[in-house]
């Protein structure tokens, strides 16, 4: 009778196995990992734009209020701070970016500052997906941002013994504005009055 020989072949293939499994599960794990790192960016461009678009349309409230008061000096240094009334809230358009990026507002607070700024966090609408990851299937990426709005001019006022036709030198970053009272139609716009950007 022949001794029994054992098979390489045999033995190698529970190890073939269990390498291709983990070779498997890796994979699987990265496409997960990828999922919630396009979800979280998205998430974050969302949050970007959201910030972006409640600044500006403050900004553009701001330069408003001051063409109303440009003959009026002496409220151009509380317009350029932002302290001024009657602006309205301008979270409804951080609302509507933040949805053409597939995500919803949760917390859009009053702007701080000065300088203005204003803080919003949102969610994203769809879900990371499903994957190994248990739970992943009912998870929401989160993310913020902060949006800065900066004014860009100065200016000084006219001593008491100024003429009451004389406006102030308006400089804004490297131009100047000699503004005459009585020829108001080359005014600055809301984007040489005021910068917005995000946050460092």
């Amino acid at each position: 009778m022949r001794p029994r020989r054992h098979s390489d072949a045999g033995q190698a293939f529970p190890i073939y196995i269990t390498v291709v499994a983990g070779l498997l599960f890796l994979a699987f794990a990265y496409v997960a990992v990828g999922q919630a790192a396009v979800n979280r960016g998205g998430t974050q461009t969302a949050a970007d734009a959201a910030a972006l678009a409640a600044a500006q349309d403050t900004r553009d409230q701001l330069a408003g209020k001051w063409v109303e008061n440009v003959l009026d000096p002496t409220k151009w240094q509380d317009i350029f701070d932002g302290d001024v009334a009657g602006l309205v809230d301008s979270c409804g358009h951080a609302d509507q970016l933040a949805g053409q990026n597939e995500a919803h507002v949760t917390s859009c607070p009053p702007p701080t500052g000065p300088p203005l700024q204003y803080t919003v966090a949102v969610e994203s609408d769809k879900p990371v997906g499903d994957s190994i990851v248990p739970g992943t299937e009912n998870t929401f990426s989160k993310a913020h941002a902060t949006a800065v709005i900066e004014p860009l001019c100065e200016f000084r006022l006219p001593g008491t013994d100024a003429r009451d036709d004389v406006l102030p030198k308006l400089t804004c970053k490297d131009r100047d504005w000699d503004l005459d009272p009585t020829d108001l139609t080359d005014l600055p716009g809301p984007e040489d009055l005021f910068d917005v950007h995000l946050a460092d």
